[in-house]
């Protein structure tokens, strides 16, 4: 059986899901709050469930987007469209769609390297950018960070890698949960069944595997966009066990105008393992409170 939005009651009621058209992609889209717009984007082992407690909270004062990205939750599998650039398009198409001119658009992991992608190639109509525990192709330390053995799946995919995970998708996934988190128990046993009922569905992992394998086309358009910095104000936000530093080194490389926040004891899935301050440096940022270069938070 699909998972649906019941199975996850941090999504207030006043957030409705509808269904946009993109080019080739529908686009399952969660929608809340008024104010400013934010748009928030998953990556892989997620669906755009896992921003609910930061939806909840910045619904307060923003209008607050939350869409699946295209291949994964419930929006469509298209055979095609996964690198970046595109998916940068499909954001657009959704916030056209929905009366928004312009938003901050937050990311994390996949989801990073999309919000980058949609700085780079709409930067008039992205007010701020948040970029959250993830490298991003082509753009230094990039061909350091990618030699790193822990990112072998970057290059995993094809039929004979998704026969090897049909029927074991739990198991991969657990990879990711347990080996990235600082704390594996922090991503639950509910976590885990939830978003492996939808990386089981028909055509999910291929869709998934999409996503790494654009990674070399998404490398060569970053090399293109980054000889224009960003010069939007950019947030980079790294887990203190995971990616960390890099982030905001690798941020300072495309844009001009980079805050740094360190979240301490945190593995890469930062919305289980420090929710608190995780949503508090996305809305002092928001909220254009934070003043200092280099912030570390958690306990």
């Amino acid at each position: 059986m699909l998972p649906t939005q019941v199975l996850n009651p941090y999504f207030r009621p006043n957030f409705r899901t509808q269904e946009i058209q993109a080019d080739g992609a529908t686009m399952h889209v969660r929608v809340g709050g008024q104010g400013p717009a934010v748009v928030l984007l998953h990556g892989f082992g997620d669906t755009g469930d896992m921003w609910a407690l930061m939806a909840a909270e910045l619904a307060h004062d923003h209008r607050v987007v939350v869409p699946d990205l295209r291949g994964m939750g419930l929006s469509s599998h298209p055979a095609g469209g996964y690198d970046k650039k595109t998916q940068a398009a499909d954001i657009r198409s959704v916030l056209t769609q929905l009366g928004i001119d312009h938003a901050a658009i937050v990311g994390h992991d996949i989801g990073a390297t999309v919000a980058y992608a949609y700085a780079a190639r709409y930067p008039d109509k992205t007010d701020r950018l948040v970029v959250m525990d993830a490298p991003v192709p082509g753009i230094p330390p990039w061909d350091e960070i990618v030699r790193s053995p822990a990112l072998w799946h970057f290059s995993f995919g094809g039929p004979d890698a998704e026969r090897l995970v049909a029927g074991r998708e739990r198991i991969y996934l657990d990879r990711f949960w347990n080996e990235f988190a600082g704390d594996p128990s922090k991503i639950d046993e509910a976590t885990r069944v939830h978003y492996t009922a939808f990386y089981a569905q028909p055509g999910a992992m291929h869709s998934a595997f999409a996503q790494f394998l654009s990674i070399p086309k998404d490398a060569e358009d970053n090399k293109v966009s980054m000889t224009t910095k960003l010069t939007m104000p950019v947030l980079a936000i790294g887990a203190a066990k995971a990616f960390g530093a890099n982030v905001a080194i690798v941020m300072r490389n495309a844009a001009d105008n980079v805050t740094e926040v360190l979240i301490a004891n945190s593995g890469h899935w930062l919305m289980d393992e420090q929710p608190t301050a995780t949503i508090a440096a996305v809305r002092n940022f928001l909220d254009r409170k934070t003043t200092t270069q280099s912030l570390k938070l958690g306990k």
